[in-house]
């Protein structure tokens, strides 16, 4: 029987309804704790390994069934490169999108600081930041695109997210799919090798910007669930 693990908590608001799925199809599913080490032995005797967080603990475990050749959902090289938020703007920016310029010479009016990779969490204004990114958007939506490569064709979906929220304004709506957006988040899918990711967009006067990407999204509101799972359950000869 196939066993795919999951390097994250079992109430993970993608994987644990994710889970759920995937043992209801006849898979056997198998959590790892995202802050303890996933031992060698446990990820070799797994026919899949999905992380869904951006942690050390998962890169070491995603690099290990890489060299093992255990398919991966979101390879090391993949989580590794959307995990550090300078590469990440940089990949986004070579495949298409627009993205806010950065500096490295200290505070400036316009510009926020910022953190170098994923699991540092966000800084605040107070913080002596390593660079810093310029702030775009004014109009207090961003933009969130989700893509899943399900192994026979990737599905979208988009949705507004209010950074602003007035009375009774729901927080996540669904939004209609930009061609040109999308575009370049199934780019950057394809250039990674990626079954999933998410891209956040924000929009000022002139145009669209990519402000940040991850490759463990949570799916939230996006009603892709069995997207996912079937994504997932393709790596696995029980869903091939």
């Amino acid at each position: 029987m196939d066993t795919i693990g999951f390097v994250c908590d079992p109430d993970h608001p993608a994987f644990g309804p994710v889970a759920r799925r995937l043992t209801a199809r006849g898979f056997e599913v198998e959590f790892f704790r995202p802050d303890g080490r996933v031992a060698p032995a446990d990820v070799a005797r797994l026919s899949a390994l999905a992380s869904g967080v951006v942690h050390p603990t998962a890169f070491a475990a995603l690099r290990y069934a890489d060299g093992e050749g255990i398919p991966t959902w979101n390879d090391w090289t993949a989580v590794a490169v959307l995990s550090a938020r300078l590469v990440t703007l940089s990949a986004l920016d070579a495949v298409g999108c627009r993205v806010p310029d950065v500096r490295f010479d200290g505070p400036h009016e316009g510009y926020v600081p910022a953190y170098r990779h994923a699991w540092e969490g966000p800084t605040t204004l107070d913080d002596t930041a390593p660079f810093y990114v310029e702030a775009v958007g004014n109009d207090g939506v961003d933009y969130r695109y989700y893509a899943v490569d399900d192994g026979r064709e990737t599905h979208m979906r988009a949705l507004s997210v209010r950074t602003a929220v007035a009375d009774d304004d729901p927080l996540l709506e669904r939004a209609d799919v930009n061609v040109s957006l999308a575009a370049g988040v199934r780019e950057l899918l394809d250039v990674l090798d990626a079954r999933a990711l998410a891209v956040d967009f924000t929009r000022d006067d002139e145009a669209f910007y990519a402000v940040r990407a991850t490759p463990t999204p949570t799916f939230t509101r996006a009603g892709m669930d069995r997207r996912v799972a079937d994504s997932v359950a393709s790596l696995t000869t029980l869903g091939a």
